[in-house]
């Protein structure tokens, strides 16, 4: 015995001689299971042990062989356990039909025990190889999706690490990434089925700018310390100075594109947001004075993003606005900081903004992005 009772088949017939015959031939290298109606068949195929291999007979009352493949074929429980049909007929077209319903194999009667065992060999090697394959596959599956998943946490984590590099240079702004990131992303979902939004903020492209937005701020590290970090309002000459971070940020990132070997979308939007988040609807923005629709989406929504944080964060030269004041004066910008069906976005959502705020209050450390 090669195989002991590790292996089951399930041999089906309505007729107890035929059951026995077969049981006989193969209980000794096989478990044996036994039914003589279709329904039982299916009854013993979805208890626990499930067989490795049916032999089912075609011709029975209440239930043929056919019936009882197609029953087997539609449950989730039962539909890759392999089946020979065993009959008296041996018109091909009968045949034809069996395995077109996804029998595996055909054999006639009377039985011949050699055929039948050499055939249960074969049907039994290939279900392994196809057991073998099958568990390769969601091995390399699982495999995939965590080094997937490492692979996304590493570049989250890089992405916010490289956004805390330009605010190390300016302490004051804290957790000023996460708040605005959060910002964003409360922005983009209210707006996705906005008719003006709808055809560019899909969930995929809300996910990447809500990965990009920390990187708003990069070109930062390009700003000489004593303008970035002056404890007071900057000279026409410093703020000239200051301004050039949109620029240098938006660089940057095109260099990173450049380097990687295919496109990445998020560094798309990234290059966006850093360029142009300091546009305004009006044109009086900066560095290229776009205005309305011209300003892409992404930097629409930081432009908001960033000035909202900006108000109700405390600064040497100015003490933190409350909510209250900050919504009148996004309100006021209306149409002209900022597109107007972004503010009333805001306006809809303040409550989020309000609790985003609180979470990532300067001096926390807690919670999730």
């Amino acid at each position: 015995m090669t195989e002991g009772n590790s292996t089951t088949l399930l041999v089906v017939d309505d007729n107890p001689d035929n059951v026995a015959l077969l049981g006989d031939l193969l209980q000794a290298d096989y478990r044996v299971l036994a039914a003589t109606s279709g329904r039982r068949a299916l009854e013993i195929a979805r208890d626990e042990p499930r067989p490795d291999l049916i032999l089912l007979d075609v011709m029975m009352p209440e239930m043929d062989g056919f019936a009882v493949l197609a029953t087997l074929r539609g449950d989730i429980r039962t539909r890759g356990i392999p089946v020979i049909f065993i009959t008296a007929m041996n018109a091909t077209q009968d045949e034809e039909h069996g395995l077109e319903q996804g029998a595996v194999d055909y054999i006639t009667k009377p039985i011949r025990p050699a055929i039948v065992l050499a055939r249960v060999r074969t049907q039994l090697e290939l279900k392994r190889a196809r057991d073998w394959l099958a568990d390769q596959n969601a091995f390399l599956e699982d495999e995939i999706a965590r080094r997937m998943a490492e692979n996304q946490i590493i570049q989250d984590v890089s992405i916010h690490a490289l956004g805390c590099l330009a605010e190390m240079r300016d302490p004051e702004t804290g957790n000023h990434i996460r708040r605005t990131q959060g910002y964003v992303e409360a922005l983009a979902r209210s707006l996705m089925n906005h008719p003006r939004f709808a055809a560019v903020l899909s969930e995929q492209v809300v996910r990447l700018l809500t990965k990009s937005a920390p990187l708003h701020d990069i070109g930062k590290v390009g700003i000489p310390d004593h303008i970035l970090q002056k404890p007071g309002p900057l000279t026409a000459e410093e703020w000239a100075i200051m301004q050039t971070h949109a620029r240098l940020g938006a660089e940057a990132i095109a260099h990173a594109e450049r380097d990687a070997v295919q496109p990445v979308a998020f560094l798309a939007l990234a290059r966006e947001i850093a360029n142009w988040h300091h546009e305004k609807w009006d044109g009086s923005g900066y560095p290229d004075g776009l205005a309305g629709d011209a300003i892409p989406a992404s930097a629409r929504l930081m432009a908001l993003a960033d000035v909202f944080d900006a108000l109700i964060s405390p600064r040497v030269y100015k003490a933190p606005m409350s909510i209250e004041q900050a919504h009148g004066i996004i309100v006021e910008g209306r149409g002209l900081h900022f597109d107007p069906d972004v503010v009333d976005a805001f306006i809809a959502i303040l409550d989020e903004f309000t609790a985003i705020a609180e979470r990532y209050s300067d001096g926390e450390t807690t919670g999730t992005e």
